[in-house]
């Protein structure tokens, strides 16, 4: 029904003059009927007391006017009801006469064409129970103008939970798999009688995401009374010779002169589970093609349902960590100096990860492993010792870590045809958020209705590392994971741009793929 035109008279111009009213927002190319606006009559507005009386908007001046005593009256109700609404009149000056009767134009809500302001523009908005239903649909924001707060973090962990049963369906297989491997590696004709299963990578530490079809196994083997040379100053790589190399050692045919060789090592562990692959018939398995510089054997079991498993060889020093680790694993205002003590006094591994060289690699070289310390940390990552226990308070750092892991992941599926982000892991993402951990260590400053914003943090760190082409280890402070000697500039930078335009509209890329 169109709005009624001509005079305001009595009572129920000063109801409407009162009652505050709320405009449907706009829409861009969505037409509406036209209409007049005036929340108070147009006898109410200032204008109308300081420059004559009042005219409908687009009418012929009349010819003739109400009584004079009647339009005073009315002036002073609506001044009055005014008032109440939006206190003292602003002055208004030059008010032009209204336009001729024309086509409606395009109105925004904020504010009249020409210099006078209706008084409905300049009331305060009413409190949420008072706010009508607009009369027209709003689209929802599209990409680029998503407004911060409007994507649900709790909904992307929903979809990235993984379910029970695939869970337990693909550890199944993992473990048979596996645990045939051990069997073979165990017996006494192997050069790794003593080899045995290091449960670490992110299915165990609880943080895995999306679908339970990659897994990180580790087979260690514990080589006593070891000497560590560490190659050129690099902190994280070294050179393993025996102290002592009685006849008889298994190893002794790995040797390089006094140098144990991490390449001929991993040749043959790489070969054994070549060929006792053949011997499993309950799982179509194969091994893949070996990848320059990785230290797994990388399994793909190809059903019932395609898995990837990373075997990993690893030496285990039970001696005192290397002098390289001194400053690093900063946990003890997070954790505790006692925890950090008991964590250093556990054995530390050795994996044949080659120090890169020139435009190769130093294939006897062994780099340093903690993964069963950072399994240990996310285990028990809280503060309170009750942290994210059934009947203690809950924190949401690890849903974080989740949400940092997929956005890296999401962006590598978005751009797999650009080398740029090659080189960008998921150790890269914990890493980084080990050091949010250290820097802000209260748990109550990881609340769980806060995840959005410990998110926020988390990314914030990640780029500055980025930007400044510094990322500590979290164990050998020294270890430099963005130099540029190991990821180039221009790539950090394009990582950089993408983070920064997800963040800024409302992480699209996690809608995606």
């Amino acid at each position: 029904m169109a709005p009624r035109r001509g005079k305001a008279t009595g009572a129920a111009s000063e109801a409407e003059a009162a009652a505050p009213r709320v405009s449907a927002p706009r829409v861009k190319g969505v037409p509406t009927e036209p209409r007049e606006s005036p929340a108070v009559p147009e006898a109410a507005r200032p204008s109308a007391r300081r420059c004559g009386p009042a005219r409908p908007s687009g009418s012929r001046r009349e010819k003739s006017g109400p009584d004079p005593q009647e339009k005073r009256q009315v002036r002073a109700r609506a001044a009055r009801a005014e008032d109440r609404v939006e206190g003292p009149p602003a002055r208004t000056e030059g008010v032009m006469p209204p336009a001729a009767p024309g086509p409606p134009l395009p109105r925004r809500a904020s504010r009249r064409e020409g210099t006078a302001r209706s008084a409905r523009e300049r009331r305060p908005q009413p409190g949420p129970t008072e706010v009508p239903e607009p009369l027209v649909p709003v689209p929802s924001l599209g990409r680029g103008k998503e407004a911060p707060g409007s994507w649900k973090p709790r909904a992307v962990l929903e979809k990235l939970r993984l379910s029970r049963q695939e869970i337990s369906e693909a550890a199944e297989v993992v473990n048979r798999l596996t645990d045939h491997l051990l069997r073979r590696l165990q017996s006494c004709e192997s050069e790794f009688k003593g080899v045995a299963q290091l449960r670490t990578g992110s299915y165990y530490e609880r943080v895995k995401i999306s679908a339970p079809d990659e897994f990180d196994v580790m087979f260690k083997l514990e080589v006593p009374r070891i000497q560590l040379e560490e190659y050129y100053n690099s902190g994280a790589h070294y050179f393993v010779k025996f102290k002592r190399n009685p006849k008889g050692n298994p190893l002794g045919q790995f040797l390089e002169g006094e140098i144990l060789s991490a390449s001929k090592m991993l040749s043959k562990f790489r070969k054994i589970i070549k060929e006792e692959i053949k011997n499993i018939e309950d799982t179509d398995v194969m091994v893949e093609r070996k990848r320059r510089g990785s230290p797994a054997v990388t399994l793909l079991v190809r059903k019932p349902k395609e898995i990837s498993v990373d075997i990993i060889l690893a030496l285990e020093s039970k001696s005192s960590w290397p002098a390289s680790t001194k400053g690093g694993l900063p946990i003890s205002n997070w954790l505790g100096a006692k925890v950090r003590n008991n964590l250093r006094r556990q054995p530390f591994y050795l994996v044949p990860k080659h120090a890169k060289e020139g435009s190769g690699f130093q294939e006897e070289t062994w780099r340093l492993s903690f993964s069963h310390i950072e399994k240990e940390i996310l285990k028990n990552h809280g503060q309170s010792k009750t942290c994210c226990e059934i009947d203690g308070v809950k924190c949401c750092r690890k849903e974080c870590l989740k949400l940092m892991k997929y956005l890296l992941e999401q962006l590598k599926k978005k751009f797999g045809n650009r080398k740029e982000l090659d080189k960008f892991c998921s150790y890269h993402v914990k890493t980084a958020f080990f050091h949010v951990c250290t820097q802000d260590p209260d748990d109550s400053q990881w609340h769980c209705k806060d995840l959005e914003l410990c998110f926020d943090n988390c990314v914030t760190y990640f780029l500055q590392c980025l930007k400044t082409e510094q990322l500590e280890h979290y164990f050998i402070p020294e270890f430099n994971l963005f130099s540029r000697d190991r990821i180039d500039k221009l790539s950090k930078e394009f990582l950089s741009k993408q983070i920064e335009y997800e963040r800024n509209n409302g992480f699209p890329v996690f809608g995606e793929f």
